[in-house]
């Protein structure tokens, strides 16, 4: 597992205890992680077109 998908679990697990326990700090914590997450996603894609590893 990629440390994007790490970051997107860990998000999602903390939005959802976040959400279970009314914390709201976790909660925005867990968003944080998946906005992270995503970022890092948005990156690679970058990083494939513009080194052409992604068109094989």
């Amino acid at each position: 597992m990629s440390d994007k998908h790490v970051d997107e679990a860990k998000g999602r697990v903390k939005e959802a205890a976040g959400s279970l326990t009314g914390d709201q700090g976790l909660k925005n914590e867990g968003k944080a992680d998946q906005a992270k997450a995503t970022v890092k996603d948005k990156a690679d894609k970058v990083v494939d077109a513009v080194t052409g590893r992604g068109n094989e």
